[in-house]
């Protein structure tokens, strides 16, 4: 079975655990793409949606669907998402499509994450297939650039990109994720990144993992 029809899968899946009057916390990627034209299905029963990007929040209202300014927001039931990689404890790489920071914001406000993946991106370490991207305010580049070489990483910008809060990416490889939390907290800790795609002090509650057979829950 190909990737498409995989990320199909889950994203019906996940339509499962939205109820009427519910205010969903949509992610960026191309699952949620996909979960975004089930939730097209459903949404005159639920209340609207909040979104973790500009590209997400454009093909919400281009379905039909509410978005809220997430500052109008003081809870969230739900938010669902997609990661780079997820492992067995749910921790995630996130930030392929350069969303992080609105991914985190969104994540730390909803009362349930559910992340929805197919197998590809399930790992035993995270680190290991995709690097970790970490948002960072331009005139602090060569500092954070400096200070990741010290903690063993390869730092390269992500060309011709801008985040929607106008900072760029740095893409991290070769970093050895030993403790993910405490990577995470470390990398946070750099004067001038925003925020590191790393999401372990704050993992998913629930994995959707599609494969071939079946959608996979844990």
């Amino acid at each position: 079975m190909n990737k498409k029809k995989l990320k199909k899968m889950v994203a019906k899946e996940v339509i499962k655990y939205i109820h009427p009057g519910m205010t969903i916390g949509v992610g960026t990627g191309s699952t949620v793409i996909y979960f975004i034209n089930e939730l097209k299905k459903i949404k005159n029963i639920i209340n609207g949606t909040v979104s973790s990007s500009n590209n997400s929040t454009l093909y919400l209202r281009k379905n039909g669907i509410k978005v809220f300014d997430v500052n109008t927001i003081n809870s969230l039931q739900i938010y669902i998402d997609s990661a780079d990689e997820v492992d067995l404890k749910k921790r995630m790489i996130k930030g392929g499509g350069g969303a992080l920071t609105g991914e985190k914001i969104i994540a730390a406000l909803a009362d349930i994450f559910i992340c929805i993946v197919d197998e590809s991106k399930q790992v035993q370490y995270l680190g290991k297939k995709f690097p970790v991207p970490i948002e960072v305010i331009p005139m602090a580049q060569s500092f954070v650039m400096q200070e990741i070489v010290k903690l063993g990483g390869i730092p390269i910008i992500r060309k011709n990109f801008v985040t929607d809060n106008g900072n760029i990416i740095i893409d991290i490889f070769n970093l050895n994720i030993i403790d993910p939390i405490n990577t995470e907290m470390l990398i946070n800790s750099i004067t001038g990144v925003v925020t590191v795609g790393i999401f372990a002090k704050k993992p998913a509650d629930l994995i959707l993992l599609s494969n071939e057979k079946e959608v996979l829950k844990y």
